[in-house]
């Protein structure tokens, strides 16, 4: 019940963020997140207090506690509608293809700040709930329906990819390669192996910081030019030496080029899905290839060629407050894509748990493909696993 309070709670800031402060169309855009975004949330709250009710026959038994919760016994008709009802809600957060056109006009319209935001904070907390709420409390219907939400994951990733090529506005181009790595955050989630659920949670923070980072270019710009139309721009990087390199590090590690970030979370998904399924990690391939080919496409138009930008004398290079934003996102972006053991340590004991409930308490536990731990670190998985579910 806390989540939910907070979950609806953060729909109020970024609301006005929008409605205040953001494009022409501000209006339309905030209104149409927050109709999305509520019309999910309604029937998550309708599942929350039917799991409350289902908890206990008698009021002084029932609870909100989450372990608890996760240990219950919950028939199939009853859990198959409870985990549609929380999975559209995170779905459209995420968001998952088909429930995504609330998001190219949120990002469009919002402030660069207001981009950054959404893109590094709110729509994580879709993908956080599917591996914190969605398979520990509803781990039978979760098996039967993680093929429907891997080919949705894949349509996403393939389908964002094809419409960024096509976007000749620069900053709506950005937010539909969002779908597209999103759908690859919820294929590694639904693919129940460890390196796909760790690459997950860790393409959570990669999508983050690369994102986040390209919003913060395309502002930069803007701010110049009021300008997102690729028409308008070219030879950029003869007026802004700073920018150029800085933009072609967060372009890199947007496509996943190996020594960046994204190459490791990414990495880790189609590994983790080819354990499970070599189909869907073969499809998931081509929205590899479509962001590489969208991004460097994007790069080249705007830095690269003759200076096609109309008022040159506008187009200062980066500021030392500007720098400054770019250089601790550079920084990630090479520490995680050269050494992410400590961010994979911390979290392998806690996936490797929640994998073995998902298993055990759906029935499929001789069935597992999930990858075992190996014979140095067995015990000290064994004891993490006791923690993480007394936590």
């Amino acid at each position: 019940m806390l989540f939910y309070v907070f979950w609806e709670a953060v729909l109020i800031p970024m609301y006005f963020i929008i409605g205040l402060w953001g494009g022409p169309r501000r209006s339309y855009a905030a209104i149409k997140f927050i109709l999305y975004t509520m019309a999910g949330s309604a029937l998550m709250l309708v599942a929350i207090i039917t799991l409350y009710l289902h908890s206990g026959a008698q009021p002084g038994e029932r609870t909100f506690d989450l372990i608890r919760l996760g240990r219950l016994p919950v028939a199939m008709p009853l859990q198959a509608w409870l985990f549609g009802a929380f999975a559209l809600a995170f779905a459209i957060k995420v968001p998952v293809w088909p429930l995504h056109t609330w998001l190219p006009d949120a990002h469009v319209e919002a402030p660069t700040a207001g981009s950054v935001v959404l893109a590094a904070v709110l729509l994580k907390m879709g993908t956080y709930g599917f591996l914190r709420f969605l398979l520990p409390l509803f781990p039978q219907a979760a098996l039967q329906f993680a093929p429907l939400l891997s080919v949705l994951a894949i349509v996403g990733i393939l389908y964002g990819g094809i419409v960024s090529w096509a976007q000749p506005d620069v900053k709506r181009l950005v937010a539909m390669s969002s779908v597209s790595h999103l759908g690859l955050v919820t294929l590694g989630a639904f693919a129940l192996t460890v390196p796909a659920v760790q690459g997950s949670l860790l393409q959570m923070v990669n999508h983050g910081i690369s994102t986040g980072g390209l919003f913060l270019i395309v502002g930069v710009l803007y701010d110049r030019t009021h300008s997102r139309q690729l028409d308008d721009y070219g030879g950029v990087a003869a007026l802004m030496p700073r920018l150029a390199p800085m933009a072609l590090i967060v372009v890199l590690s947007s496509l996943a080029l190996p020594g960046t970030n994204g190459f490791v979370g990414e990495f880790l998904i189609l590994l983790g899905t080819f354990q499970t399924n070599r189909a869907y990690a073969a499809l998931a391939v081509g929205g590899v290839i479509l962001s590489a080919v969208y991004l460097l496409w994007m790069y080249q138009r705007v830095m690269q060629g003759p200076v096609a930008v109309k008022e040159r004398a506008r187009m200062t290079d980066l500021t030392r407050r500007e720098q400054w934003l770019f250089i601790p996102l550079i920084a990630l972006i090479f520490w995680i894509g050269v050494y992410p053991s400590p961010l994979l340590r911390r979290s392998e004991a806690s996936v490797r748990a929640l994998i073995e409930h998902v298993r055990e308490r759906g029935g499929t536990r001789s069935g597992s493909r999930a990858v075992a731990p190996s014979e140095d670190d067995r015990s000290a998985n064994h004891e993490s696993r006791i923690t993480s579910h007394e936590r």
